[in-house]
């Protein structure tokens, strides 16, 4: 009898050191998740700062789903970089063919036989999500959307989206068309590079009315544009497959943001997904000014002695985003250009690598101060006989 009640007692405690063991188990984990605040309803995410490629938060970031109009990310960004290297002209004209004004869903409503400029078919796919002037851009650039297509996954391999394979530029299903947030993030991050779309991105509502009867009205289907403080870009996306996406981005005191969403349920959790990430990841970063605009950065001796010298000055300011409350180790390192045997004033002479804890992050232009030549071998000599005379006093 002694041992039933001593074998009761031993399984009743034990039940309750392992309830109070299993409530302070759950209420840490509860803790953590308060701690950072993020519960993302959508299938996949990923919260980055782009200037570093940081990467702050994600979830199944590499998780395969149809990406929908954010397939235009890439459309953009080779039309962006087509500008970019003089290929085209934002004042050139784009024609438009049948097979753009034929497609479906999300439309600039253009005409055939219209003649738009690349600008305005920029803004049709930016603003609108235009179907048709993404179409009208592919056949552009690349002569077919099936080339152009080709052009896509060229460059989507090139930037390592290994993650990805595009069917078509418009983003509608089709099988085999798939991204995942991490190769979103790598292709928007790189649309980031040409500020320029950002004005187009960025725009709420638009009107286009030269050379038609009737204006086509353009209105933003990203309504953080207009409700996210700082937001200005960059792409939304819906079909019933893929669901609510968006690469979307927001600058605030000099920091931005870059969050990707992939198969919401609901527009409304797409956004509010996106900007709980936004304001988390402002929350953590802040900008520093490392170096001023004309700031001298080091005195660079041409000779032994070093009494003939230049000082090597930055062309522009640097401003870096970094997280807050950690120390980072910043270091600068002068490469002067090869093959110059003089320098002028106010000339480039070479750049100025920054890193940041030994990662390169990027370089300036450095200048010099006054025109100044190299040493000749025989000044070179000269001042070794010198310094050889000297010690031998």
């Amino acid at each position: 009898m002694k041992r039933s009640i001593n074998n009761a007692l031993c399984l009743f405690l034990s039940l309750i050191f392992t309830t109070q063991l299993y409530t302070i188990s759950a209420s840490a984990v509860g803790e953590k998740k308060v701690d950072k605040g993020i519960v993302v309803e959508a299938r996949s995410a990923l919260l980055m700062e782009p200037s570093s490629g940081k990467i702050i938060y994600e979830k199944n970031s590499h998780e395969r789903f149809a990406p929908a109009s954010v397939t235009k990310v890439m459309v953009m960004l080779l039309a962006m970089e087509a500008i970019d290297s003089g290929k085209i002209k934002l004042q050139d004209k784009i024609t438009i063919s049948e097979n753009s004004k034929k497609m479906g869903g999300s439309s600039m409503i253009l005409d055939t036989g219209e003649i738009r400029t690349v600008e305005e078919i920029l803004k049709g796919i930016a603003i609108a999500s235009g179907n048709d002037a993404a179409v009208a851009m592919a056949e552009y650039l690349g002569g077919s959307e099936s080339a152009f297509v080709s052009m896509m996954n060229e460059r989507a391999k090139g930037l390592n989206m290994n993650d990805t394979e595009f069917k078509n530029c418009t983003g509608l299903s089709a099988d085999g068309h798939f991204s995942s947030a991490y190769d979103i993030s790598i292709m928007s991050r790189e649309l980031l590079k040409y500020p320029k779309i950002l004005k187009y991105s960025g725009t709420y509502m638009e009107t286009i009315s030269e050379g038609r009867k009737s204006p086509i009205g353009l209105v933003n289907h990203n309504k953080l544009v207009r409700f996210f403080d700082g937001c200005d870009g960059l792409k939304t996306g819906f079909t019933n497959e893929a669901k609510y996406c968006i690469s979307a981005t927001a600058v605030r005191n000099n920091v931005r943001m870059l969050a990707i969403i992939m198969g919401a349920p609901t527009y409304k959790i797409r956004n509010n997904d996106a900007s709980m990430l936004m304001n988390f990841g402002f929350s953590k970063f802040e900008t520093k000014k490392i170096i001023t605009k004309d700031e001298e950065l080091e005195k660079i001796a041409l000779n032994k002695k070093g009494d003939k010298f230049l000082i090597a000055k930055a062309k522009d300011n640097v401003i870096i985003t970094l997280e807050r409350g950690k120390k980072n180790e910043i270091t600068k390192k002068i490469i002067l250009q090869e093959g110059l045997s003089e320098y002028k004033k106010d000339v480039a002479i070479g750049f100025c690598e920054i890193s940041i804890d030994n990662e390169l992050w990027g370089k300036i232009i450095i200048y010099s101060d006054r025109d100044i030549k190299k040493s000749k071998v025989w000044d070179n000599i000269k001042n070794n006989i010198v310094d050889l005379f000297d010690k031998a006093i």
